[in-house]
């Protein structure tokens, strides 16, 4: 049985379509952002990808200041909140730096990643944003809220990235019997469909990163993107080798570096390393720099489009796949 759902805070209230675009490493930037925003959804992104630090500052100003933008051209239609993500792992040595340029900015939705931290919380709060605490399992997801996690993302099975292994039914379920608040779910998700079916598993918002990697704005490179375009679930790896924490690669980008993918050992998890010195400059990971992370859920992408596009094509198909239901149960949805 599920706890009652409580509104959603207000800053989830402005999003017109339920998705977040997930913060993808090194790929996501301010064109992107902006790009999902403007489209409708809640557009995200590293702070670690700003490198080196200093640039942080240049990007939320460019976000905030197009969105401005935006909102005063379309009154009608103002554009989604965006959020920055902050890896609060005892790695990041940049964390203060970054956070305190989010408080300059008052970034309305900060996504906490690798450890949640009740200071970080405060901080966030502080400012009147929110926090978004990305979690594998239902123990996690507990830990993250008791620690003043205003929502969480279920990350399940087939995400991009640092991916979960439990099924997006029982992650959901399990969380939704405790916990009423803002909730995403990520996992192999790249259609309208799949969008509606998290919504009816419980989430209130779809959470998609590997099929944003396919477009125009994506600070990808072209081979990257097009490897999304002509792959399937079957050429995506589970490892810990490349970051010291389970998750999602491409395999030809793998084999590219002269590995075999169904053969990579394991890694420390205690050496994770994202790069996140003082300056910013990438670390010891960056003789990974062109494995390709990216989820299960690619073989709807078939081309290289504008995210606009891909956020309408969601649309389409969403509203498509509620019909199709409303028919089969003979009853509006």
């Amino acid at each position: 049985m599920s706890v009652p759902r409580q509104p959603l805070p207000a800053a989830l209230q402005r999003v017109p379509f339920p998705v977040i675009g997930a913060p993808l490493f090194i790929v996501s930037n301010p064109k992107l952002v902006v790009a999902q925003c403007t489209a409708g959804i809640v557009g995200s992104m590293p702070a670690l990808n700003a490198r080196p630090a200093a640039q942080l500052d240049d990007w939320l100003a460019e976000i905030t200041e197009s969105l401005a933008a935006w909102d005063r051209a379309h009154p009608d239609r103002p554009a989604a909140p965006f959020a920055i993500n902050q890896i609060v792992h005892k790695t990041n040595d940049r964390l203060e730096h970054d956070m305190a340029v989010c408080a300059k900015y008052k970034v309305p939705i900060v996504i906490t990643s690798l450890g949640a931290r009740t200071d970080i919380n405060d901080a966030v709060h502080g400012w009147g944003g929110i926090v978004l605490h990305d979690v594998i399992n239902n123990a996690f997801a507990r830990k993250a809220v008791e620690k003043g996690a205003d929502g969480l993302i279920a990350v399940a099975a087939g995400a991009g990235g640092h991916a979960g292994v439990k099924s997006p039914f029982a992650l959901v379920q399990e969380i939704r019997e405790w916990f009423g608040g803002p909730l995403a779910l990520s996992g192999a998700i790249a259609t309208g469909d799949a969008v509606l079916a998290a919504l009816a598993m419980g989430a209130d918002f779809a959470y998609i990163g590997s099929a944003f990697i396919a477009t125009d704005e994506a600070r990808a490179s072209d081979a990257y993107k097009q490897c999304i375009v002509e792959s399937t679930s079957d050429d995506i790896v589970y490892s810990s080798l490349f970051t010291g924490v389970h998750g999602n690669y491409l395999k030809p980008s793998i084999r590219a570096a002269g590995m075999d993918p169904d053969h990579l050992p394991e890694s420390d998890p205690s050496k994770m390393d994202f790069g996140g010195g003082p300056t910013g400059e990438p670390g010891a990971k960056k003789a990974w720099k062109d494995i390709w992370g990216c989820g299960q859920g690619i073989a709807p992408v078939k081309a290289i489009v504008p995210a606009a596009d891909l956020v309408a094509r969601l649309r389409r198909e969403f509203d498509a796949a509620a019909g199709r239901i409303a028919q089969r149960m003979g009853q509006p949805l």
